[in-house]
């Protein structure tokens, strides 16, 4: 995952998230630099869902916001 997408889109994306994935817990979101894995790794053990939807999942949270800052 790109750390930078992450960091810079991550409050937009968490709100997504949390829509999504509505048994995640605040500590589940709760990002650092260089933490996608747990972030993936976390939403697994709460979901119980394959690691490629979750990545494509949360890939997909972030290309939207990208997606419209670029039209913005």
């Amino acid at each position: 995952m790109n750390t930078l997408i992450i960091k810079g889109n991550w409050n937009i994306a968490k709100g997504k998230l949390k829509q999504k994935y509505a048994q995640l817990t605040e500590d589940d979101l709760q990002y650092l630099e260089g933490s996608g894995d747990e972030l993936v790794g976390r939403i697994q053990k709460r979901t119980g869902q394959a690691r490629d939807v979750i990545e494509r999942t949360v890939k997909e949270c972030f290309a939207e916001q990208e997606n419209r800052d670029h039209v913005s």
